[in-house]
């Protein structure tokens, strides 16, 4: 065991029924590509390099790509890279599948890797990652409560996402100050049609503001009174009020509008 990195995020788990309810949940199928993001010294991939599967590891540690190396070096390919460098795209495409993600993040990095896994969804199937509770909750978290807000939405934009169980502090080493959670994220197939990138603007920018009304957060989009006046909604509505339907209608409205005067 070496001494975890506190710049990296590290807190190993240490729990094997935790370890082993996390490969159940997967629910993996014979030929899955699977990428785990962070595998350390293997505790979980242990369990995974002798399943009927291809296995990818994405690992920043030097240290710890030298163990996987010496001990399950024949059995996956490694990746020494930060996750946030890998191409999931490129993967996909060597192995002409999608891939299936799994992982116990870097606390630190977790909405980042949130929004690559969004940018990636296309090769994505799914993903089964550690995070915090409290992120977990948000990630969940229905509109007009406090835990609601951008990561809300976009997670319930782009797939179906669950929480699986929860696991305590006490399962790792060092111990973290926060419990944790397994989290599950399935990609839809279909989207909603809309313009995604004045989508992410919208719900940006008026969660940017979310003590405001939305008028004012949609004014940060340098948007004037003459455009917000025709959108057929009531702009005194607060952001965490809104279902993920109710953001899309206000992008495809405000599209119309800007197409027309254009």
């Amino acid at each position: 065991m070496f001494k975890p990195i506190k710049s990296l995020g590290q807190n190993f788990l240490r729990d094997e029924n935790i370890l082993r309810k996390i490969v159940e949940g997967l629910n993996l199928h014979n030929g899955d590509i699977v990428v785990e993001i962070g595998p350390g010294q293997g505790a979980l991939t242990k369990y995974l390099v002798d399943l009927p599967i291809t296995l990818i590891g994405i690992e920043v540690d030097r240290r710890a790509i030298d163990i996987l190396e010496q001990n399950f070096g024949d059995k996956m390919t490694l990746h020494h890279i930060s996750v946030l460098d890998a191409n999931l795209h490129t993967i996909s495409e060597k192995y002409r599948k999608k891939l299936r993600i799994v992982g116990n993040i870097p606390y630190y990095l977790t909405s980042e890797i949130l929004f690559w896994l969004f940018d990636a969804r296309v090769v994505v199937t799914d993903a089964t990652m550690m995070m915090q509770l409290e992120v977990a909750h948000r990630l969940i978290a229905p509109p007009k409560n406090k835990e609601y807000g951008i990561l809300s939405v976009f997670m319930q934009f782009y797939t179906e996402c669950e929480m699986l169980f929860k696991v305590s502090r006490n399962c790792f080493y060092p111990k973290p100050a926060v419990d944790s959670a397994i989290v599950q994220l399935n990609f839809k197939d279909q989207l909603p049609q809309v313009d995604e990138k004045l989508f992410r603007s919208i719900v940006r920018a008026t969660f940017g503001k979310r003590r405001k009304t939305l008028r004012n957060g949609l004014k940060s989009l340098e948007l004037k009174d003459t455009v917000l006046d025709q959108i057929p909604f009531d702009l005194k509505r607060r952001p965490e009020d809104l279902s993920v339907d109710e953001f899309i209608f206000l992008a495809n409205t405000l599209e119309k509008i800007l197409n027309s005067k254009s």
